[in-house]
């Protein structure tokens, strides 16, 4: 029941949207012929601006720089109000049965304290240069807590597998699904094309044969 409170002003805002920009259901059209869907950074802002509490962060900035995002948000960490920005890019993607891989590069990454008189050790070390943030990968490689999704970091590079994260790696139902999906379609891409943020698919990834002998291996 809280799931479908939670879903309502999600469909009504979505229809509202495709009732103001009725040229997405054309494009939506094209997409699914082209094995492609996507979602207007619009609705991704409008996702990003419902996020609350204290430790949510706030004036998030959405906005395509193709093939990729620009992300910025303000936030407070270590008792420091800061600005974050990064324009994130997505240059490959690995999906099957074992593993949801994604290669991520970040560049013109930003963070900057919102209030000079503020004093704490983050602080310091952002007024003082110290830290590298053309190379952001390097410092998230010295996480104190790595998060089990990471698979590597370095210079301007992310590596992250989400099946490694384990609510998904333990619960078998989702398994058996991705079981089924990841012989007949797989994502290659996920990038920005104007103001919106499509994922390409495509079809029988590792080719049709593999397919045939899992059916008949399943009947």
């Amino acid at each position: 029941m809280k799931y479908m409170e939670a879903a309502i002003p999600v469909v009504e805002a979505a229809f509202s949207y495709l009732k103001q920009h009725p040229e997405e259901l054309l494009r939506a059209v094209r997409n699914a012929v082209a094995l492609r869907f996507g979602l207007p950074i619009a609705a991704l802002r409008w996702l990003a601006g419902k996020a609350k509490g204290k430790k949510a962060p706030k004036d998030i900035e959405i906005v395509a720089v193709p093939p990729g995002v620009r992300v910025a948000a303000s936030f407070e960490l270590m008792g420091a109000p800061l600005r974050a920005s990064a324009d994130i890019f997505i240059d490959r993607v690995s999906f099957s049965s074992e593993e949801c891989r994604l290669e991520i590069r970040l560049s013109k990454v930003s963070l900057k304290i919102l209030d000079d008189r503020i004093e704490s050790p983050l602080a310091a070390l952002l007024k003082s240069g110290a830290l590298d943030l053309s190379k952001p990968g390097n410092l998230v490689a010295y996480m104190p807590k790595r998060p089990p999704i990471l698979v590597e970091a370095r210079d301007d590079r992310i590596v992250l597998d989400l099946f490694r994260h384990p609510k998904l790696a333990q619960d078998p139902r989702l398994r058996r699904l991705i079981n089924l999906i990841a012989p007949l379609v797989t994502v290659s891409a996920i990038e920005t094309q104007s103001d919106h943020l499509d994922v390409a698919l495509r079809a029988f990834p590792e080719g049709v044969g593999p397919l045939i002998n899992r059916v008949r291996q399943a009947f």
